[in-house]
């Protein structure tokens, strides 16, 4: 569930604070969460005295660790290869979430500290004010389970420095708060014990009845915190690699899979991407390659309406119920996806997971851009 409230201003605003209330699951999305939370923002954004959206998770592990994965599983498995209509809710009520979000008049402060992945980040890299704790463990692990960066990843990935996207992508790499700042994924690192100073100082903000001043006061606020956090400063792992990984996401895939078979590396975080990588699903590594080689000058909203088509597809003809299955839930962590190499997969297969079922007219997402206007 996610839990709301409005929290008194000093001269007669509102602060709206929505809390994802499920610490059994860090915070998952789950389809009810994502209708709250849609019907909240919008009823929200008309509300005139409501200055900005504060959106935190509960408890201290994770903001949200992702999407309801298990109950996606499930529909797959009972849509016996064929698109399920309960994903194809989900998905396309989710993008329609993360595309508000991103378009949202209003401030929108996202607490990303602990774990943020996945559906999480997608909450979280279309607010405008993104906030990250020396806890913040950001990352998008889908190619182990036969998904790809969604959420708004086609987007957002495709405008990092340099080759850092599809790094990302590729090797399901855990951003730490200072990579996050780096890669443009936050704006702010505050102290993981700030959270209530920070909705305190909201509340005594003197705030406009003017969005954009708003995001003025709402920004500085945010800023005096900073100053005044103990936070010591951490370099990047990724600025100072920037151009090793631009080296090693070089050329083709093909390249790119020879290259880290042969990696000899000590480091540690490197290592990591390596085994991620290598024992990643093919169809996942094609997708995201596919994925990465897009124009980075697409809108937003076509890269959710595409989105939704490769996710559906990927649940009904992809590696995603047998790479669920090995990772979460008989965990014997020994998928068998469909192929064993990606060298093995015809052109077919990779266009079968990207081509729309729908005429543009009667995509679920055809009337994304008016989300928070019409769509009321």
């Amino acid at each position: 569930m996610v839990k709301f409230e409005e929290l008194a201003c000093s001269n007669g605003h509102v602060i709206g604070l929505a809390t994802l209330s499920a610490p059994k699951s860090l915070n998952a999305l789950n389809l009810d969460m994502v209708e709250q939370l849609l019907e909240q923002l919008l009823q929200w954004q008309r509300q005139e005295k409501l200055a900005a959206v504060v959106l935190a998770g509960e408890g201290d592990k994770a903001f949200c660790a992702g999407g309801d994965v298990v109950s996606l599983h499930q529909a797959a498995a009972n849509a016996s290869g064929q698109v399920s209509d309960w994903a194809s809710e989900f998905f396309a009520k989710e993008y329609r979430l993360d595309y508000l979000i991103h378009s949202y008049r209003k401030p929108i402060i996202v607490w990303g500290s602990g774990f943020v992945m996945g559906g999480g980040l997608g909450l979280m890299a279309g607010a405008s004010h993104r906030i990250v704790t020396p806890s913040s463990r950001i990352a998008m692990p889908e190619v182990t389970i036969g998904l790809y960066p969604d959420v708004g990843a086609s987007y957002f990935l495709a405008n990092m420095p340099g080759q850092m996207g599809k790094f990302l992508g590729l090797t399901g790499y855990t951003v730490a708060a200072e990579d996050a700042l780096y890669l443009g994924l936050a704006d702010h690192q505050l102290a993981d014990e700030q959270l209530q100073p920070l909705l305190e100082a909201l509340t005594q903000s003197p705030w406009e009845n003017s969005e954009q001043l708003n995001h003025k006061l709402a920004r500085a606020c945010i800023t005096r915190l900073a100053a005044s956090s103990a936070i010591a400063p951490r370099a990047s792992v990724l600025a100072d690699s920037q151009s090793l990984v631009d080296e090693l996401m070089a050329g083709n895939i093909s390249d790119i899979l020879e290259r880290f078979n042969a990696l000899e590396t000590e480091q540690k975080w490197l290592s990591k991407a390596k085994r991620t990588l290598l024992s990643g699903s093919p169809l996942s590594i094609a997708l995201i390659d596919w994925q990465a080689s897009r124009s980075s000058q697409r809108s937003l909203a076509t890269c959710f309406r595409e989105e939704l088509a490769m996710s559906l597809h990927c649940l009904a003809y992809g590696d995603f119920i047998e790479g669920v299955r090995a990772l979460l839930i008989d965990k014997d962590k020994n998928p068998r996806f469909k192929y064993a190499a990606y060298q093995d997969i015809p052109e077919a297969a990779v266009q079968q997971l990207v081509q729309s079922p729908w005429e543009a007219h009667l995509h679920p997402l055809a009337d994304l851009e008016n989300t928070g206007e019409a769509y009321e």
